[in-house]
């Protein structure tokens, strides 16, 4: 069992897995990675199973000091990572010392960065994942959902294959890509303007958002159907409030909502978002559910084939 010490944390480091399945009939929502993509390659990166828990560390803020010498895995964004004061980039595999720190101080590119440890950090399963939810008291460290804090130890155990991330895999996060999003039910309810504007206009990225969602600020969106009964809401879900302004849902979002959807946005499309800041601009793009299914199997298909 080896074990790093946390010498600094905020509210948005959280344990976080693949996340919590076959419980939202009971109002528990899924939790996990924002980011899945960053995740499940950290975890390549040590030959780990790509949803072994890992640290979500949103906007850095984050030390830690290994208590023995170790080999860990960093993906995602890059938060200013320093070993000893010494940079450490993102995307890559690396070795602390004992004693040695690692900091991950402040937003360069990206907003979120994951590290992994050899066979993923111990934290008990509560319905089945790890995964940090705080609004409902779930996951984490010991189970009651908190954010990691200064002075708990993080444990891990497991061998240590590690890997180089190849380089033409390794996302471009100032390169700007459109949002994939597969129609949903009530699109056809909304007036033709507002679906013009919502595939061919730009949406700001509101600082009201969290792990649960993000507000889109841009053209007013107008619903002209019936008024809806409360219904599940899937992952990425992008609801439109009665001020017309889109809110694209979350790990952590609620499981049942009334107000109509444009849509859902794909997985990958989601992975890209997590890594945006407020004040982004983004697009949003129009695809059919075929066209989603192929991208996510040709993107799982480049873990199978390293």
């Amino acid at each position: 069992m080896s074990r790093l010490s946390i010498k600094a944390s905020t509210p948005l480091c959280l344990l976080q897995d693949g996340g919590r399945f076959g419980v939202r009939h009971l109002g528990v929502t899924q939790g996990g990675a924002a980011d899945w993509l960053s995740m499940a390659w950290a975890n390549w990166m040590l030959g780990n199973a790509l949803d072994a828990t890992a640290v979500e560390i949103t906007l850095g803020g984050f030390t830690v000091e290994a208590e023995e010498d170790c080999v860990l895995a960093l993906a995602g964004a890059d938060l200013g990572a320093r070993v000893d004061g010494q940079a450490v980039a993102s995307w890559r595999y690396f070795s602390l010392r004992k004693g040695q720190t690692l900091a991950l101080t402040q937003p360069v590119l990206g907003a979120r960065a994951y590290l992994a440890a050899p066979g993923g950090f111990d934290a008990p399963a509560v319905l089945g994942s790890r995964a940090t939810v705080v609004r409902e008291e779930l996951g984490g460290l010991d189970g009651l959902g908190r954010a990691l804090g200064r002075g708990e130890h993080l444990s891990y155990s497991g061998p240590v294959t590690p890997r180089p991330m190849p380089g033409r895999l390794i996302p471009d996060f100032q390169q700007t890509q459109p949002l994939d999003l597969i129609l949903g039910a009530q699109n056809g309810a909304f007036g033709g303007q507002s679906l013009f504007d919502a595939f061919n206009s730009p949406w700001t990225l509101d600082s009201r958002a969290d792990r649960m969602g993000i507000r889109l600020l841009g053209a007013e969106l107008k619903y002209q159907g019936p008024a809806m009964i409360s219904e599940g809401i899937p992952l990425g879900a992008v609801q439109v409030p009665p001020d017309g302004q889109p809110i694209v849902l979350l790990n952590d979002r609620q499981t049942i909502g009334g107000y109509p959807r444009l849509g859902a946005l794909t997985p990958l499309a989601l992975a890209r978002l997590a890594q945006c800041l407020p004040g982004t601009q983004v697009r949003l793009r129009p695809v059919v559910q075929e066209v989603a299914h192929r991208q996510q199997v040709e993107c799982l298909r480049g873990f199978l084939d390293r």
